[in-house]
């Protein structure tokens, strides 16, 4: 028997709906909505069931979407979308890698749901915009004015600069190390003067309510890190597609992901709550 289409593509349908929600229970139950309506399809009506399928879950996507923005906005503190464990090979498709990273899913989240499907479906998946407008229902010419202001606005809020993973591996493993050690100067030293921090607790776990901006407030709260916990420990991970760190205090794991530019770091993504925290333990496949 020749394999369902759906199971073929489940990674790249998963991807699709991970970068559309920045969650992954989220993009599993868009799935299973998505599963539904694809069995209840004729296929011999369908000449391209991939297209077809990444319709289908954009389309559920943005449903989803839509109905998280309240949801969203009454959080308790810094929403951060939740980490991948990832392999190293997710890191050769440069383009995939940096569209699921944290720092550019958190800047996907300040579009708006069509802008970012548009940009999603157009610069990640390479879609046509006459198939982009079949799924958020506007004129392709609608579409390719959405796109393009949408790549402006990612544009200007992307890091600035591309490193190499061996680059990006080298500074997580020095930062990691003054994190663990607690020490100050060394923190300092590997931290950009204008470094944020931002925590996302969820209001289950402590965490800062808001980002922590310059490496003069940013390095004594990470030195104490290990000083009021009994047991604080981190390891270097892959997380969405490039070097990360896993943080277990008192058993407890959170993970981290850093902006790296010139070689210090600029960004700190720490994600804590427990229920975003779900996909460590085992690698997820992610495909384009």
């Amino acid at each position: 028997m020749t394999e369902d289409p759906f199971v073929t593509h489940r990674g790249l349908l998963f991807t699709v709906a991970y970068e559309m929600l920045g969650s992954a229970a989220d993009a599993e139950d868009v799935l299973q909505e998505s599963w539904l309506r694809w069995a209840d399809v004729d296929r011999s009506q369908v000449r391209d069931p991939r297209s077809y399928l990444i319709r289908i879950v954009t389309r559920q996507a943005l449903n989803r979407l839509r109905a998280l923005s309240r949801r969203r906005e009454e959080y308790v503190g810094e929403w951060l979308p939740g980490p991948l464990l990832t392999t190293p090979d997710v890191a050769e498709d440069v383009e995939l890698a940096e569209s699921v990273s944290i720092a550019m899913l958190t800047v996907l989240e300040t579009l708006g749901p069509t802008e970012r499907a548009v940009f999603v479906l157009r610069e990640v998946f390479e879609l046509s915009y006459g198939e982009i407008a079949e799924v958020v229902g506007k004129s392709a010419a609608t579409v390719r004015q959405v796109a393009r202001r949408a790549r402006e606005h990612v544009a200007a809020r992307r890091p600035r600069v591309r490193v190499s993973r061996s680059e990006q591996a080298a500074v997580v493993e020095r930062f990691l190390h003054a994190l663990r050690t607690g020490h100050l100067q060394e923190l300092m030293e590997v931290m950009a003067p204008d470094v944020v921090l931002v925590t996302d607790g969820g209001g289950v776990v402590a965490a800062a309510l808001a980002p922590i901006h310059g490496v003069e407030l940013v390095a004594p709260v990470l030195a104490r890190a290990n000083t009021l916990v009994a047991a604080f420990d981190t390891t270097p991970v892959w997380l969405n597609g490039e070097p990360a760190g896993r943080m277990d205090v008192d058993g407890e794991p959170s993970a981290i992901s850093l902006v790296v530019e010139h070689g210090r770091v600029t960004r700190i993504y720490v994600v804590r709550n427990p229920r975003k925290l779900t996909q460590l333990d085992k690698p997820t496949e992610l495909a384009r």
